[in-house]
C-alpha cells in the first residue's frame, strides 16, 4: 500500500497520462479512451491526488472504492457517467479500484479550432462535483456504450484528413447526449430535488430577515452551494431545468420580494433599505428593483399609498 501524500501529480499531456498507465502512447496525440472492462488501470501508481490539463468523461458500469471530489468521498459502486474539466484535483481512495467501463480523455487543443471549442463551456455538468455524477437507465447506458465503441473504433484507424472532424463530431454527440439524460435525471428525481430547494427558500428567508441585522452582502450562489452542499454549476442547471431560473435569478427573486415587503410595511429611506438588504450603494438596488419590476422603489411604494 502506497504512504499517503499531498503532492499532487500533474499531467500536461494525454500521452504522458498513458505512459504513466503503462499504456501504449495513443495514435492521435491529442485524445485517448481506456477500455476499464480489458485493462486495468493502476491509478495508485498515479498517486492519490491527480490533476489534469485536459477533459476526462468516464463511464464506469461499475466501480469498487471510492473517489473524492471537493471535501467529500462517492461511492460509485452503483457507476454512471462523470465529467472532468481540465486543471481540477481528484483523490483517488481504497487498495485497489476495480472498474468497468471507459474513460475518455482529450485535450482542449483537439476542439480548440471547432464550434465545440467554443461551445463546451455550456456543458455546465464539467463544472459538476462527482456526486453529481449522471445516473443511467439500461436503455440509456447502452446508447452511451455504443458512442464510446464508435470513438474506440475511429480512434483504432490510421490518422487521416477526416479523423480529427470524427472525432470531434463524436464527441459532441457524446455530450449533448450527456446534457438530454442530466435534465431527464432532474425532472424524475423532482422529489429529491423539490427537497433541496425548499432548504434553498429556506436559507434565503432566513437569510434575508433584516430583523436580525442588516446583511453584511448580498448572498452569493456560491455561498447558496456551499449551504446545499452541492457545485455552483450543478444548483444552477437544476433549477433553470425545474423553475425557469437560475440560482442567481432565484436570489434576486428572494431580494426583491424581501424588498417589497420592506417598502410596503415600513417608512425606511430607499436608502436604508439597500443598505438593510446588503447593496454597497443605492443606485445598485434601484437598478435591480427597476430591471425586475418595470418600477422604481419609489414607484413601488406610492402604488400602496
Amino acid at each position: 500500500m502506497k504512504k499517503a501524500s499531498s503532492e499532487i501529480h500533474v499531467f500536461n499531456s494525454v500521452s504522458e497520462l498513458m505512459r504513466q498507465l503503462g499504456h501504449t502512447a495513443p495514435l492521435h496525440p491529442l485524445v485517448a479512451l481506456i477500455n476499464y472492462d480489458n485493462t486495468k488501470v493502476p491509478f495508485a501508481d498515479v498517486g492519490e491526488k491527480y490533476s489534469l490539463n485536459f477533459y476526462k468523461i468516464s463511464f464506469k458500469t461499475s466501480f469498487r472504492g471510492q473517489v473524492k471530489y471537493g471535501q467529500g468521498y462517492y461511492d460509485f459502486e452503483e457507476g454512471g457517467l462523470a465529467f472532468l474539466a481540465p486543471n481540477q484535483i481528484v483523490t483517488v481512495s481504497g487498495e485497489e479500484q476495480t472498474y468497468e467501463g471507459y474513460a475518455l480523455f482529450f485535450h482542449p487543443d483537439l476542439i480548440r479550432n471547432y464550434t465545440l471549442g467554443n461551445a463546451i463551456h455550456k456543458y455546465g455538468f464539467f463544472s459538476y462535483a462527482v456526486s453529481e455524477a449522471l445516473f443511467l437507465s439500461d436503455k440509456e447506458k447502452k446508447i452511451i456504450a455504443s458512442l464510446f465503441d464508435a470513438i474506440a473504433k475511429e480512434l483504432d484507424n490510421n490518422i487521416d484528413h477526416f479523423s480529427q472532424d470524427v472525432l470531434v463530431s463524436q464527441i459532441e454527440l457524446l455530450l449533448n447526449y450527456s446534457n438530454r439524460y442530466y435534465n431527464r435525471q432532474f425532472i424524475t428525481r423532482k422529489t429529491v430535488y423539490n427537497d433541496l430547494i425548499g432548504k434553498m427558500d429556506a436559507y434565503l428567508s432566513d437569510r434575508l430577515d433584516t430583523r436580525k441585522s442588516p446583511l453584511t452582502g448580498i448572498p452569493s450562489v456560491q455561498e447558496l452551494a456551499d449551504h446545499l452542499n452541492v457545485s455552483p454549476r450543478y444548483l444552477t442547471d437544476m433549477l433553470k431545468s425545474l423553475t425557469g431560473l437560475s440560482a442567481q435569478q432565484q436570489i434576486h427573486h428572494h431580494l426583491i420580494e424581501k424588498a417589497k415587503h420592506i417598502l410596503s410595511h415600513t417608512s425606511l429611506s430607499i436608502a436604508e433599505i439597500a443598505y438593510e438588504l446588503g447593496f454597497e450603494h443605492p443606485q445598485s438596488f434601484n437598478k435591480l428593483f427597476r430591471q425586475k419590476t418595470n418600477m422604481t422603489p419609489v414607484e413601488f411604494r406610492q402604488s400602496f399609498a
